[in-house]
């Protein structure tokens, strides 16, 4: 399954969450080598822009959770189609 999860952590000063901030690449690092991430980016100021794949709703909640233990944070998430399935769904009709 697939979700785009889109951070906005508290706005706090970015010096006193520096290490925080550090600590979330490590944990997301083994992450992207599984392919559970399959990308992430950086927003400017603060923040990630992160497409987990995952195998469940409670699998992305568990994510979700960790990385709100490092970085406190708002998600915005969104559910997505693989576009093969999408033109397949599409097809159809």
């Amino acid at each position: 399954m697939l979700f785009l999860v889109i951070s906005e952590p508290r706005p706090e000063a970015p010096s006193a969450v520096a290490s925080q901030r550090k600590r979330f690449w490590d944990w997301i690092a083994p992450l992207q080598a599984s392919g559970e991430v399959r990308s992430i980016h950086a927003k400017v100021g603060r923040g990630a822009v992160v497409l987990f794949d995952v195998a469940s709703n409670e699998g992305l909640h568990q994510r979700l959770n960790e990385w709100a233990d490092i970085v406190p944070a708002r998600f915005e998430v969104h559910a997505l189609i693989d576009p093969d399935a999408a033109k397949a769904f599409l097809n159809r009709t």
